[in-house]
């Protein structure tokens, strides 16, 4: 399935995860009391190609790219993936580049002035740059993964954030 409107009745036990409106990043701190975030990579980098029309980027146009993992007792529960067009790290998303360890999803739950649209879904597959990214951490590869992403706004300039589950976030009470 190559769109980002898979239907959750697929997800099986994914799909509390993959439903859920609040905030991620306040969910599984609830749920681990050893919560962290791990910075993969950062850097200005092109987005991946069923990204662009989302940030309003032509093919070809750079962005800032964060791979972080979320970590329960040490353990990864998710592959956290975002972009953001250049224009906007002038402007409304100034602070992006000093998140460090620090969890994004935090960030922009605080913030009042920050709108989320519609949660999307996919099942990735071996095809997608996602899932290779994500199945790089764990030991065990699943055929597929299961991912979320939302775009949000600031002041008209889009962020876009997506959540790859890994299988251990289904440990989680």
């Amino acid at each position: 399935m190559n769109s980002w409107h898979s239907p959750l009745w697929h997800a099986g036990p994914y799909r509390p995860w993959l439903a859920d409106h609040g905030s991620l990043t306040r969910r599984l701190q609830a749920r681990c009391p050893r919560f962290a975030v791990e910075r993969l990579k950062q850097g200005i980098a092109r987005p991946n190609a069923d990204e662009c029309g989302q940030l309003g980027l032509a093919r070809h146009r750079l962005a800032l790219v964060r791979e972080v993992l979320l970590l329960c007792a040490g353990q990864p529960v998710v592959f956290a993936h975002s972009a953001v067009a250049l224009a906007g790290l002038r402007g409304p998303w100034v602070g992006l580049s000093r998140l460090g360890n620090r969890p994004l999803g935090a960030a922009l739950f605080a913030d009042p002035l920050v709108v989320r649209h519609p949660l999307e879904f996919r099942r990735l597959d071996a095809r997608h740059p996602l899932y290779r990214a994500a199945a790089a951490h764990l030991s065990g590869v699943p055929r597929f993964l299961w991912a979320r992403r939302s775009r949000f706004e600031k002041a008209g300039s889009p962020i876009l954030v997506t959540e790859v589950f890994l299988p251990e976030v289904l440990c989680l009470p």
